[in-house]
């Protein structure tokens, strides 16, 4: 009933034949690492709200795993019946309007925030979407009052409501400038009234830049939390997690607590100082772990004896270190094999999640939306760890 066919051999039609007159709808495309783009597709659909419009929600892209990795459907990582039900709207995915393997190349009027709020760049944010999907866009540049924070030249972030004025006619028209030719066909569309795009939503928050990692978040709020995984995805998880503790078949998995130690990218935050110095000690994530713990116990009368740590850190005399602590971790030794590339970070967010207390590292927004699951979907104690000089952790 959201589109104007039921039929999926979608080839020969333009993208918007196949959406229905009388519906409005939006999109968007992604361009960072994944948690950062399932935080873009929380602001998508959150827009989708404000907007009154029915999201399209394109399938992620391996910007973490390389290029020669196919790009997952929405999906398959995410429960979407489940999160249109809670919401109470519907919600699309690409696949459903396009068919994936269609070498038309449909031309669209979008909005470009990028251009109004980044005072060093002259062009739309890129994205490999556009190439994926076979879109070829005209933007028109937003007006520079979407900024949400203004006073800081160097910051970038929209603000919701400034992007959402722009789907109504009165502000729409007053925006309006000239359009910008298309990269292939050299079209000059405006932004279109039908399917709203813009061409990046991860920088956008209601009140201040980076707003999802403070409770009033409202992407966080009325979108995210409700952003639930796959039962799929949750069932591989526990098993990966059972595995780990060697749980028999016929036994509840026993509660835990997830750790996300976070280092290889941010070893360049490190500058001159040895890394040793710059990351948090095991002893420090165990005085954090301890805290989770004892939080549980006085809390919930929840004694939780597992911890599980997911990490990107590949120093085999660290994972030791783990190991003595009496710390677990899931086995991805076959998961690329099993199932896909994909599924080591999917499962790893998955547990993340799915503890009764969470630690994470600061700066992380791996760590930061694990952190919000727990606490909403577990009422589970939480800590994040500081890092990057020797005692930044002390309390």
């Amino acid at each position: 009933s959201l589109l104007s066919s039921n039929r999926f051999s979608l080839t020969p039609f333009r993208l918007k034949d196949n959406l229905r007159p009388d519906k409005q709808y939006i999109t968007s495309w992604l361009s960072a690492g994944w948690t950062n783009d399932v935080m873009t597709y929380a602001n998508l659909i959150y827009l989708a709200v404000l907007t009154e419009r029915i999201p399209i929600i394109p399938p992620f892209i391996p910007s973490h795993i390389g290029g020669h990795v196919p790009p997952i459907p929405f999906g398959e990582v995410f429960d979407v019946p489940r999160i249109s039900k809670a919401l109470e709207m519907p919600i699309l995915e690409f696949r459903h309007v396009k068919d994936p393997n269609s070498t038309f190349v449909d031309e669209l009027g979008c909005w470009n925030t990028w251009e109004a709020v980044e005072v060093h760049h002259q062009e739309p944010r890129p994205s490999p979407h556009l190439d994926l999907l076979k879109l070829d866009i005209s933007y028109t540049t937003a007006p520079t009052w979407i900024k949400a924070a203004p006073q800081f030249e160097n910051d970038v972030h929209t603000s919701f409501w400034g992007l959402a004025s722009l789907s109504y006619p009165e502000l729409r028209t007053m925006a309006l400038t000239p359009p910008a030719e298309s990269r292939l066909n050299k079209v000059m569309l405006p932004p279109d009234e039908h399917l709203l795009c813009y061409d990046y939503l991860y920088y956008v928050c209601a009140f201040t830049p980076f707003d999802f990692k403070y409770d009033f978040s409202p992407a966080w709020r009325y979108v995210a939390r409700y952003m639930y995984f796959t039962p799929r995805l949750l069932a591989l998880a526990d098993e990966y997690v059972r595995r780990a503790m060697g749980v028999s078949g016929g036994e509840a998995t026993p509660p835990f607590v997830s750790v996300h130690i976070r280092h290889a990218d941010f070893s360049t935050y490190c500058g001159e100082l040895p890394k040793d110095d710059c990351f948090a000690p095991i002893s420090v994530i165990a005085r954090r772990v301890r805290e989770v713990q004892d939080e549980m116990w006085e809390k919930k009368g929840i004694q939780i004896n597992h911890v599980m740590v997911t990490s990107d850190e590949r120093n085999e005399t660290w994972w030791q270190e783990i190991y003595a602590q009496g710390w677990l971790s899931p086995d991805h030794s076959r998961t690329k094999e099993l199932y896909g590339e994909w599924y080591p970070v999917l499962i790893d967010a998955v547990i993340q999640a799915t503890g009764a207390g969470f630690v994470g590292t600061d700066g992380s927004t791996m760590s930061m939306i694990a952190k919000r699951r727990t606490e909403t979907w577990s009422d589970g104690a939480s800590r994040i760890y500081k890092w990057g000089y020797p005692g930044a952790d002390d309390h």
